[in-house]
């Protein structure tokens, strides 16, 4: 072996453990933020679109003013009164950087966490009601009726190539939660940031709405509308049953599994393990799935021959008439001559009037 190679030994690093939150900071200040009224374009103020109606397109992207403040995850999270009393939903002034109770407050200094389902589907981490349908410039608070992951950020300053600008996004973008997917389009100073889970897409929407990524612009961020791309459809869709699957298996008693699992198998003939798994032939389980060949249960009694099943007459099919003819068969053999007494049910007697004269019975006499 010569002096020149080299060995080279993989080192395995701890995992690091999740450090204890320590109690949430003031973000501002009392009075430290400075509210600017928006400039009067119209004549009338849109309160569903938070503008003045009547102004020019453009007028409007001007009048746009840079967030003051910016959350910071690292510094900014911690423990507030949320943690005590179970509230498990997000402050809204702590994802735009302006909460000024720190622990006092209410809400959760955190970011969603994926795992945990809200009480109410129909708000979102914020505890804003959502609606049924989105505005028609895809802001606000979003809908109820669709699962939307994706945000559309807009007005983005490129200085460079596409994998620079998509370097950039994914910077300041998965600051917010795990990332899925990026699109950008290169010289539309356009991106669209797919999250893993819908709270953190709420989350982000509102944590960089008017802010700036490096080149001090002001970021138009939206939600997306669908994606008209088949195959993109396709992968939502199944991103969903899996979804619906998972939470389903998560809801449901293991007793009940098992308890289904016997009595299809009872159904179709198989029989089971102390597990609860399907059993082949040499009595081993089976690890081909559904279409394996299983040992089917020999219902038939010994002095009984099989037959072929006899067409169906009348209103009972012919898996009907086996059983009854086999129920029949085990009457037969066990119960012996025994009979069942004919149910004769009395005459009901009419009575004139109230009827007291009959409330005592006729045999005392």
């Amino acid at each position: 072996m010569s002096t020149n190679e080299t060995s080279t030994v993989a080192i395995t690093k701890p995992k690091p453990t999740k450090k204890p939150l320590k109690p949430a900071r003031k973000q501002v200040q009392p009075g430290e933020v400075e509210r600017k009224e928006t400039p009067q374009t119209g004549k009338e103020y849109n309160i569903w679109y938070n503008k003045w109606a009547g102004g020019d397109r453009e007028d409007n992207y001007s009048n746009k003013v840079k967030s003051q403040t910016r959350c910071n995850i690292k510094k900014d999270s911690g423990l507030t009164r949320a943690n005590t009393t179970g509230n498990k939903y997000c402050c809204l002034f702590f994802a735009r950087g302006c909460c000024p109770y720190g622990w006092e407050c209410n809400y959760l200094h955190t970011l969603p966490d994926p795992d945990n389902a809200l009480p109410d589907s129909s708000k979102d981490c914020f505890a804003r009601e959502k609606f049924a349908d989105y505005r028609d410039d895809m802001g606000g608070v979003g809908s109820f009726n669709r699962q939307n992951r994706t945000l559309y950020i807009g007005r983005i300053k490129e200085t460079g190539p596409g994998p620079e600008t998509e370097e950039i996004v994914i910077r300041h973008f998965r600051e917010w939660g795990e990332i899925e997917k990026i699109r950008v389009l290169q010289y539309r100073s356009v991106a669209f940031v797919t999250y893993k889970s819908e709270f953190n897409a709420q989350f982000a929407k509102e944590a960089m709405a008017c802010q700036s990524l490096d080149n001090d612009e002001i970021l138009n961020v939206r939600w997306a509308t669908e994606d008209p791309n088949p195959v993109s459809k396709e992968q939502e869709k199944r991103w969903l049953e899996e979804q619906g699957q998972e939470a389903i298996k998560a809801r449901m008693d293991p007793h009940i599994v098992r308890a289904m699992r016997a009595v299809r198998a009872l159904e179709e003939g198989d029989t089971l393990d102390d597990e609860g798994e399907v059993l082949e032939a040499d009595g081993e389980v089976s690890e081909d799935g559904p279409h394996a060949k299983r040992r089917k249960l020999d219902l038939t009694p010994p002095n009984v021959q099989r037959s072929e099943s006899p067409k169906p007459q009348g209103l009972l099919s012919s898996d009907t008439l086996e059983g009854l003819k086999y129920f029949a068969e085990i009457r037969r053999q066990h119960g012996g001559n025994a009979s069942i007494a004919p149910f004769n049910p009395q005459p009901n007697r009419t009575s004139a009037g109230l009827g007291l004269a009959e409330y005592g019975s006729e045999d005392e006499d």
